[in-house]
């Protein structure tokens, strides 16, 4: 799971800066920002769901309901 979610979040954050280079050089900065916007979105969607089962597991842990 821990090495699992690093390499995830930075092949997104390759093909995300790679295709954001591409698209500022055909003077699409517009797309480019939005692209960045969305691979931030999508990395803090993986982070959030880790941390929801973080949250879980500590609430099991001292049996908090």
């Amino acid at each position: 799971m821990g090495m699992d979610l690093v390499f995830k979040i930075a092949f997104i954050g390759i093909v995300v800066s790679i295709l954001s280079i591409v698209l500022k050089q055909a003077e699409r900065e517009e797309w480019a920002q939005m692209l960045t916007l969305a691979g931030v979105v999508a990395v803090l969607m993986i982070v959030a769901e880790m941390v929801l089962e973080l949250f879980q597991a500590v609430r099991t842990m001292f049996q908090l309901y």
